[in-house]
């Protein structure tokens, strides 16, 4: 297809544009309509290197007609959009590097209807993870996608996260069955339905999930559910190099034992959760593991795994068999960012990841690992590895150019060596403002073009989220 002309560049709008709009929302939101520097620069935040962009004023929406009645009167000006969660993502997604309204959605925390027979609920984007999960665990039931963070479900949605358990129960784009959002004009979309299948149409439910913002706004989100196991068997087991230790997870999906979660950590990042989480692992690269079925089936799938471990020099497999040490173990998991941060005070943790095909992953995460060795970088390394996908999280003085500069290089070449393996540039992070650089790279111009067309087809005015995605 020819490549259509791209969504316009930004420019800030107007002081003046920027006061007619703030009083316009104070008249309606009153003191949910906030401009204070402080608030601004919180959602402006972001975890990357880039600087905080804050917004023009924050507003705190209650409602769907809420977020309708912001974006239509930033149309009417051409105002940046830009949604905002809980502020956890790592790529640069809620900064507004044009200013703009930054439209707060923590207040829209909701569950709205519970359906136990179909295994689905409907939820408001502001509701957490942790705070639907307790809300459902009366009737049996949990949501099992899990980023680490208590991360809001419309930015999940919005960024299609994963984690943890995404081995087992796939990512936000396999569990979120319709949803509704606010489009750049105002309008209104609802996408999807309660039914588990459907071919009737584009299927915009997955064209708006991931697209991080910057198609509409995601107000209201129908999930799919699961029961929560009769059994849980979890587990650590040491290896002797990280080489082992990706092996030992291809064989053990290509043997197809059903894991639920099977988690890598190298000997950087366990001496990191030892300090952080006041744990005694050995320090050595090692995997987390855990199983999710029957008493009888969780124990035979534990024994089967220790038996391909010990194929690859790892072992001994050892149980946490109480729930509270399993939730010691997955909390430490779930903390590596901030225990990255204790291995060299005063450094920046700049958390990447990519993802590449099962059969490639002992490859790139060992290459990577000879990669950071070689340059003198502090990364710890971690990852969702039973679908391919690793981190690294780099710690950077940002008062080091030399140090900024090899950091830089060593991402470029991250992304480079996932995508020549047939990988992606990021697993679960999305684009944001980080990577953009390497979406042609990944997707070459007529499929870059092509979304290109879509949001300037959907967004004419480049007013959601703009600099987030797609370069233009």
């Amino acid at each position: 297809m020819n490549a259509p002309n791209p969504a316009p560049l930004r420019e800030r709008p107007s002081p003046e544009t920027v006061a007619a709009v703030t009083a316009a929302l104070a008249a309606q939101f009153g003191n949910r309509l906030v401009t204070s520097q402080a608030v601004r620069e919180q959602h402006g935040s972001t975890l990357t290197w880039v600087p905080n962009q804050p917004p023009d004023a924050v507003v705190f929406a209650e409602s769907t007609e809420e977020v309708q009645a912001v974006v239509r009167l930033c149309a009417q000006h051409r105002v940046p959009v830009v949604a905002f969660g809980t502020g956890t993502s790592l790529e640069g997604h809620v900064n507004c590097p044009y200013g703009g309204v930054s439209i707060d959605l923590t207040p829209m925390n909701r569950v709205l209807a519970v359906h136990a027979e179909d295994l689905d609920c409907v939820v408001q984007p502001g509701v957490t993870r942790k705070a639907l999960n307790e809300h459902l665990r009366d009737q049996g039931l949990f949501f099992p996608i899990d980023p680490g963070a208590d991360a809001s479900l419309g930015g999940m949605a919005a960024t299609r996260a994963s984690g943890t358990n995404a081995v087992r129960y796939g990512t936000m784009k396999d569990n979120v069955l319709a949803l509704t959002a606010v489009l750049p004009n105002g309008e209104i979309v609802r996408t999807g339905s309660r039914a588990r299948k459907s071919s009737a149409g584009y299927d915009l439910t997955r064209l708006l999930v991931g697209s991080e913002g910057t198609l509409g706004i995601i107000t209201e989100l129908t999930l799919r559910l699961s029961g929560i196991p009769e059994a849980i068997s979890a587990g650590i087991c040491p290896f002797p190099t990280i080489k082992a230790a990706c092996d030992a997870v291809i064989m053990t999906i290509q043997s197809g034992l059903p894991v639920a979660r099977i988690e890598l950590l190298d000997e950087v990042q366990v001496a990191a959760c030892n300090a952080y989480s006041k744990l005694t692992l050995p320090e050595t690269p090692m995997l987390l593991v855990e199983f999710h079925g029957s008493e009888a089936g969780v124990a035979e799938q534990a024994e089967r795994f220790g038996e391909i471990a010990a194929e690859f020099g790892g072992g001994p497999y050892e149980w946490a068999t109480q729930a509270e040490d399993r939730s010691r173990l997955w909390q430490a998991r779930h903390d590596v960012y901030w225990a990255a941060c204790g291995l060299r005070p005063g450094a920046k943790v700049i958390a990447t990841d990519v993802c590449v095909p099962i059969s490639r992953l002992a490859e790139c995460v060992d290459e990577t690992k000879r990669d950071i060795v070689a340059n003198g970088i502090l990364g710890p390394i971690a990852g969702h590895v039973g679908d391919g996908n690793f981190h690294t999280s780099l710690l950077v003085m940002m008062d080091d150019a030399d140090e900024i500069a090899r950091v830089t290089a060593f991402i470029e070449r991250l992304v480079a060596r996932a995508i020549a393996m047939e990988g992606t540039c990021t697993g679960e992070h999305g684009i944001g403002q980080k990577k953009m650089r390497f979406m042609e790279i990944e997707h070459g111009p007529a499929a870059l073009a092509m979304m290109r067309g879509l949001k300037r087809t959907i967004d004419p005015d480049n007013i959601m989220n703009p600099g987030k995605v797609l370069p233009v």
